[in-house]
């Protein structure tokens, strides 16, 4: 079970120029779903320097009032940053599904959420954060500690599968988180959950970021 000592093994801030906390891209939103990618991105300002934010059909202006702290993009770059969170309020159509591919193609670090997670054609080497049901409907299994470590080993992948009980796989492991309480099933929490995996996978190794990033926003809830 996941405890305090997790944040031992990853580095969240350090002093130093403007970037070395990380850079991160958020590829996400909707013209309904335009507040998802809005709570990851400040969850996520916590920890990186720099935070930029592509959506294909989101008013970005609108999004922009209220986070100012974020460079809106027209044209996203995975090129130009650490890592990647794909998915937040995103469509799940043809258009999109291209989108989500050829981000991960591009990525050196990626994490999924939401709709991004039944658009793509890989999971691999990325983090994947899905509940019980998207679990279930995407990998067609009975949403388990087991079976999260059963995707995480076909897929070369960490799987984060949120709930009561997070359960954070790799191939090689799994581990239980218990922070959090029944409060934290309302809408939006997932999203700050992706945006602190995604700040902390900047700069630190894939299944110590899920780890951190469940605790830490469980205990937040708590």
């Amino acid at each position: 079970m996941l405890t305090r000592a997790i944040l031992k093994k990853i580095v969240l801030t350090r002093p130093g120029r403007k970037g070395d906390n990380g850079r991160l891209l958020v590829a996400g939103g909707s013209k309904k779903y335009h507040g998802a990618p809005l709570l990851a991105i400040e969850a996520a300002s916590r920890f990186v320097d720099l935070i930029y934010y592509y959506s294909p059909h989101a008013p970005n202006a609108q999004v922009k009032q209220k986070n100012k702290c974020f460079i809106s993009v027209e044209k996203p770059n995975p090129n130009r940053v650490d890592c990647v969170l794909i998915g937040n309020g995103l469509d799940v159509n043809p258009e999109n599904k291209r989108l989500v591919n050829q981000l991960l193609k591009k990525s050196k670090r990626a994490v999924l959420d939401a709709g991004a997670i039944r658009m793509a054609g890989s999971f691999e080497g990325t983090i994947v954060t899905p509940h019980a049901r998207e679990f279930e409907d995407v990998f067609k299994l009975k949403a388990s500690k087991a079976n999260a470590l059963r995707v995480a080993k076909q897929n070369n992948c960490v799987v984060l599968l949120k709930g009561k009980i997070d359960f954070i796989a790799s191939p090689a492991r799994v581990r239980e988180n218990r922070t959090g309480n029944e409060v934290m099933t309302r809408g939006g929490t997932g999203d700050v959950l992706a945006g602190l995996c995604a700040a902390i996978y900047c700069k630190n190794p894939a299944f110590e970021s899920a780890c951190a990033a469940a605790w830490i926003n469980g205990r937040a809830g708590d």
